[in-house]
Order: C-alpha cells, then structure tokens, then sequence
C-alpha cells in the first residue's frame, strides 16, 4: 500500500511516542470491548468500529492547538478518545445511557463535545464536509488562527456536495483541511471499482487545492504530512487536501461480514503493517520501553476501557421526558 511521500518523518520524544502508543492503544481496546458489548446486545443499531485506523486520527490530533476543530462521519468512536473527550461518556452514548455524551440519545453515530470541539458523527455519507467548511467559515471571519480538521471516505469522496465544498473553501480561503480516511473499501466496494481516478488528493487541483497522500499506517507520517497541512492553513493560504491510506480491520459496521475481501488479506495487514505494533517496536528497540512497561501500559488501558464499559451498564436509560429535549435552540 504505497502512499507518496513528500514530507519527512519528525523526531519525536520517548514521551511523544509512548503517548501515541496509548492513545492508538486505547483506541484499539475501546472498540474490541464496544464489538464485544454489540455482541451482546448492549448497543444497538449501527456499530462502525475504528480497528486498524488508530494511526489517522492519532498522527492528525498530534499537530492540533487548542480551540482547532474535528467533524466527521459515522466511524467516529476514535475520533472522540484521541481529541481527548471520556471513554465513560463515549461508552455511556454507545450504549444509549444518560452518563453518554449526548445523554444517550445519539448512540454510536451521533455524539459531540463542545468543550474538546469535537461536532460530530455524522450518519449522511458526506454530510460533515459542507458542515467543515461552514466551522473553518467561522473561524477566519473571526480572525481566531484556528483549523478544522473534516475527515471522511474514500467512498463519500465521490459524493457531488464534496466539490462545491472544494469550490467554495477555495473561493474564500477557508482554514480547512480535507481529511481523507481511505481505507480502500468505502462500504465494501473496494476502490478500484469504484474510483476513476486512485490519487483522491488529486481531486482537489481543479480548485487550486494542494494535496498529499500519506501512509496511514505510520503515525509518525501522519503527524508529518498534518503539520504541514496544520502550517499552510494557519498561514492563510486555504485549504489543504490530505488523503491518508489506511485499513479497517473489521467489516464496514458490526453487521458487514466483509466477504468481499479475503481473510489472508485483513491479516497479512495484521501482520506486516499494524500502526500500534510499528510503534511498538519502535519504543522496544530503541529502548525508550521493555516489554514489562509495555504491559503495564496494556493493563492500565484496559482497566480504563472496562471501567468504562461498567460505567455505561451502570447508567440509567433516559427518562422519557428527555424525548422533547434538545429539538431547538433557545432563543
């Protein structure tokens, strides 16, 4: 899975790395424990899991400042831990609880946080990139030197409303970085048979949108190809379009068998490219970590994981009344 590479990988610290080992760690733990309680019937409707994804969302949030925004769409659960928002609240809301972000009535595709800028889930394929540049909108009429980060697919990048996005966000300069998860499969037509053109970031150049690919199984790419972007959007030259080439792991949600791919395949990727093991490794043999610390680091996430998913099976329903909240704005 080759991606062009235009920017070098950054030097980080031992605490800079072992802190995206745990952030994609975390990630990995709270969507095994989230297909666990689906299995159970804990969580209902859609489930879309963020397995083999960690190193996106990791490497983007790793060049962000305070008050810089994130929306995306229904595969959102990474999203949420790595802007910093509580697994308890996150769980709670997958579970359809009160303690859940949005009082357990968004579940799994509808959830946000104000205080981490984080503007949802969105479960319209697509549906966030206008709503991205509307929040980008807003921050350069305000002069406030903030950057959305507007993540979506491969698959909702051929999707019309996408376009007059690029248009307008390079009419007027927006401080927007297009964030493209290609994980190869949109919905479970892989891209080859969906795509014209397989360079997505190149879709941006009839607006004058500069753009790279990134391998986004390495995190450390990932964090280099998002200062970039993060350096020419903070400098007022508009949009920048990042297509990050990564691998879901698991089907397209908790009810795809994925039988258009074959088993060898997801663990081949498993086996050869898993951005938390690269990381591993890294920490392992440069001896920033021993293997003993890594497990300490293991166990400490997964006490914070089923900590949260107790927290969520602890939490009442919301009350009937909760029904007629939330439906319109107070003037």
């Amino acid at each position: 899975m080759a991606a062009r590479r235009t920017t070098k990988k950054p030097n980080v610290s031992k605490e800079e790395l072992l802190g995206y080992y745990k952030d994609m760690l975390l990630i990995r733990r709270f969507e095994e424990k989230a297909g666990q309680l689906y299995g159970m019937g804990l969580i209902g409707g859609f489930c879309h899991l963020y397995i083999g994804q960690e190193a996106v969302v990791v490497g983007l949030e790793a060049a962000t400042e305070e008050g810089d925004k994130r929306i995306t769409s229904y595969r959102d659960h990474g999203h949420m831990l790595a802007c910093g928002m509580d697994p308890k609240g996150v769980m709670a809301e997958l579970t359809g609880r009160e303690g859940g972000y949005s009082k357990g009535k968004g579940g799994s595709m509808h959830m946000f946080s104000k205080e981490k800028h984080f503007y949802g889930g969105h479960g319209i394929v697509g549906a966030q990139v206008p709503l991205g540049a509307g929040l980008a909108f807003a921050d350069k009429y305000n002069e406030n030197g903030r950057v959305t980060f507007t993540y979506f697919g491969d698959g909702a990048a051929n999707q019309g409303q996408v376009y007059e996005t690029f248009n307008m966000a390079a009419l007027w300069q927006l401080p927007v970085i297009f964030v493209i998860e290609n994980n190869q499969y949109a919905m479970g037509t892989s891209q080859q048979r969906s795509t014209s053109s397989q360079e997505i970031y190149k879709r941006g150049e009839a607006f004058g949108i500069p753009g790279e690919a990134v391998d986004g199984m390495d995190v450390l790419a990932v964090k280099a190809a998002s200062e970039k972007a993060v350096a020419h959007c903070r400098s007022g030259k508009g949009p920048y379009i990042l297509e990050v080439k990564t691998y879901r792991y698991r089907g397209h949600s908790m009810s795809d068998p994925a039988k258009y791919r074959t088993r060898e395949e997801v663990q081949k990727m498993r086996d050869e490219r898993d951005p938390i093991e690269g990381v591993r490794q890294l920490l392992l043999t440069g001896k920033h970590a021993t293997e003993e610390e890594l497990k300490a680091v293991d166990k400490e996430i997964k006490d914070i994981v089923n900590e949260s998913a107790e927290f969520s099976k602890q939490s009442p329903e919301p009350a009937l009344e909760e029904l007629w909240t939330d439906i319109y704005a107070e003037a």
